[in-house]
């Protein structure tokens, strides 16, 4: 039964950014609101441009009830086309993939995106032609191959006034300065260069025209094999060492050149072993790490647990949660790549031994390994700034494949892999173990990972920097011939008002370090220690998961607490890697030194804010970190406007505003995901316990395990 609201009848037309073109269009469609089993919904106009697809109701033209979050690009009906995964057609209650030529239309779409959210709309109340027109226009513009110049990119950059300085103290690294700075900073310069080789990229198109390498290798070196077999600097260590990476030869080749890359890698070495430079340690990332194949598998597999089509899809899954999470192995590779920059990590900073990564591009585990360990171990990569000029650097710069690896242009899945979100993920878990340390929040991390479908930036969009200059030309709008001028990510303002951008800074970010008030005592280690699955497995693991007894209890609000999976004992890190860890977890943390992950058992967990943002049954009311946070920073504000009482008091009023974040002031009506789940509606949960409603729907494979009652209103809060 569809609980009919009468169709709008005002005309609602969509808000079109400049070179924005509306290109399909369909009335009287239902939107439906996922929340349980029923049909309710809303009628609206569905409409697809060149940018987005966005559905518009009655509620659409109203500034009213105006979410806190509200990014100005992309509204909370509006899915850009970067941003589809996938589309199904509801044919006879029997979903399909859409792809290509349609013979037949469906009678509803659900659109799968890749922020994880799910749209379901119904067609059946829609004029024929417009349902024709609207559903190949949708399956065409987001999933057939297109031309990197068709990109919205292109368009928005001829057509938008450029007024914004989107720098923002970002370092670009776009120029030779930037690169000396850099050097400069790090106390790299005594023995490190950077080179102007590659201007005009006559080295090689993939790298960036100014990096930095050994002041012993030569130009002629570098020309040589095109930067291959080239020690590429990355970050100096105060104490001298370096992390550097390279680009590996290609492993089939004939005898000879094979003989004679050996011996100018043998070379090289040689060069670098010699002072001033210290010890050298090589690392083959394609073997000491997951394939880019095995990383997309997993990510896939992760994904699909939290594309939910309804509530009775959620429960079902709950039943056998921890082992379908376990099955995906997610989680199985953060551990694995944290635990390979813990390892980076140790050679640099207590053996001062350089550290040379070595990957076949050196554009993609090789960024997410550099990354990692300059965010654990330069505090400056922490703050908003650095973490940006260090995505810049490695990533942007440093020529990662953005636009094979997020797919854009839908032209190869095989080269799709979702390695920056795997370094996303990373930081995300070293945020949430040591939040004081970060001056960005876990809100920074979820709309940085949304803007990688968001093409109007640059940044994300182009596999390298030869790849983004010589697409910069291009005839304006305005009849004047020039290059595009592209925006940056970096500025947030493009997609954010002041008050939204407040939720991306960290209030309690410890500006200055207080070895004092830090302290954490040795014991709360070893008590979460207690907590921890064991190093080693007693018997074989059963096909019903591995948080059997301790976790009948919990359902996925809290998989935060107790995700992580088993360390094999042949995965058993190294002695002087396992001193090195637990001496460093048994100190003081100081926030702006060394940070190294807790990698052990449930250590790992899930970013719940990102994955679970839509789904109503997973949202705490009144519960999570943000109920903390909102307590803290009222008691924040009431301090600082206390200290501004006691300035005026003995007469030295100093004019200075009161630093607070828009939140809401009753932190028990907030849901757990805010800023994403503002005050979402409650879920209906299942009356009867889970394990007698699912032998209800013959589903006893699911239940062959002793199930309890599970509780949603117990102790997680």
């Amino acid at each position: 039964e569809i609980h009919i609201k009468e169709p709008i009848e005002k005309e609602v037309n969509p808000h079109l950014l400049p070179g924005e073109l509306l290109l399909c269009e369909a009335s009287t469609v239902y939107k439906y609101i996922q929340e349980d089993g029923s049909n309710r919904g809303t009628y609206g106009k569905l409409v697809c441009t060149n940018f987005k697809i966005a559905f518009l109701d009655d509620d659409s033209s109203s500034d009213d009830n105006e979410p806190q979050f509200k990014n100005k690009i992309v509204g909370e009906n509006d899915i850009t086309l970067q941003c589809v995964d996938q589309i199904y057609g509801v044919y006879d209650e029997k979903k399909k993939l859409l792809t290509g030529q349609l013979r037949k239309y469906p009678e509803k779409l659900i659109i799968y995106c890749k922020d994880l959210r799910v749209f379901h709309f119904c067609l059946r109340y829609t004029k024929e032609e417009e349902v024709k027109r609207i559903v190949s226009g949708i399956v065409h513009h987001s999933q057939t191959p297109k031309l990197l110049k068709r990109l919205f990119l292109f368009s928005y950059a001829s057509a938008a006034p450029n007024n914004t300085d989107g720098r923002n103290q970002t370092v670009m690294f776009d120029t030779l300065e930037d690169w000396r700075d850099e050097l400069e900073r790090t106390k790299g310069n005594v023995k490190y260069k950077a080179v102007t080789t590659n201007e005009g990229y006559r080295v090689s198109e993939k790298l960036p025209l100014y990096f930095v390498v050994p002041i012993c290798v030569s130009e002629e070196s570098i020309l040589k094999y095109e930067g291959r077999g080239i020690p590429i600097w990355c970050w100096s260590c105060h104490n001298g060492a370096a992390l550097l990476k390279m680009s590996a030869f290609p492993k089939e080749q004939d005898d000879s050149t094979s003989q004679m890359q050996k011996a100018f890698l043998d070379g090289i070495y040689k060069t670098i072993s010699k002072p001033p430079y210290e010890l050298l340690k090589t690392d083959d990332l394609s073997s000491s790490l997951p394939s880019l194949q095995d990383i997309q598998t997993a990510y896939t597999r992760f994904k699909q647990l939290f594309l939910i089509d309804n509530s009775t899809d959620f429960w079902a899954t709950d039943v056998k949660w921890f082992s379908l999470l376990e099955s995906t192995n997610w989680l199985e590779i953060i551990r694995r790549v944290l635990k390979k920059a813990i390892e980076v990590a140790e050679c640099l900073e207590r053996q001062h031994t350089n550290v040379l990564l070595i990957e076949e591009s050196a554009t993609d585990l090789c960024c997410v390994i550099s990354s990692l360990v300059q965010v654990m171990m330069d505090s400056y990569s922490r703050t908003k700034s650095g973490f940006q000029s260090l995505i810049q650097k490695e990533w942007v710069i440093g020529g990662h494949g953005f636009l094979d690896r997020c797919n854009h242009l839908h032209k190869s899945d095989k080269e799709e892999a979702p390695v920056f979100l795997l370094l996303l993920n990373c930081v995300w878990q070293l945020v949430q173990q040591y939040p004081p340390a970060f001056e960005f929040t876990e809100t920074y991390l979820t709309v940085l990972s949304d803007s990688l479908y968001v093409p109007i930036f640059s940044t994300f969009f182009f596999n390298s920097q030869h790849q983004k200059d010589t697409n910069m030309s291009g005839e304006s709008l305005k009849t004047q011939s020039g290059p595009f001028r592209f925006l940056t990510v970096w500025d947030w303002s493009v997609q954010f008002d002041p008050k939204a951008q407040a939720f991306l800074n960290n209030p309690l970010y410890a500006e200055k370090p207080k070895p004092d008030k830090s302290q954490r005592k040795t014991a709360r280690f070893k008590h979460q220690r207690q907590f921890s699955l064991p190093l080693t497995q007693t018997k074989p693991s059963t096909k019903r998961g591995f948080f059997r007894e301790e976790t009948d209890h919990l359902i996925k609000n809290i998989l935060g607490k107790t995700i992580g999976k088993f360390i094999n004992s042949s995965d058993e890190p190294p002695n002087s890697f396992r001193e090195f860890y637990d001496s460093w977890h048994s100190k003081p943390v100081d926030y702006h030194g060394l940070l190294l992950p807790r990698i052990d058992g449930p250590e790992i967990k899930v970013w719940a804010q990102r994955y679970l943002r839509w789904i109503p049954e997973a949202q705490l009311h009144g519960g999570g970190t943000i109920a903390t946070a909102a307590k803290i920073l009222d008691l924040m504000e009431e301090v600082q406007s206390l200290q501004v009482k006691m300035d005026e008091e003995h007469s030295q009023a100093i004019s200075r505003d009161v630093h607070s974040v828009p939140m809401l002031r009753n932190s028990a009506r907030l849901s757990s995901l805010f800023p994403f789940a503002l005050l979402q509606r409650q879920s209906i949960k299942p009356a009867l316990p889970t394990s007698t409603w699912k032998d209800l729907e013959d589903e006893d494979d699911l239940v062959k395990r002793d199930d309890e009652f599970v509780d949603l209103s117990g102790d997680m809060s």
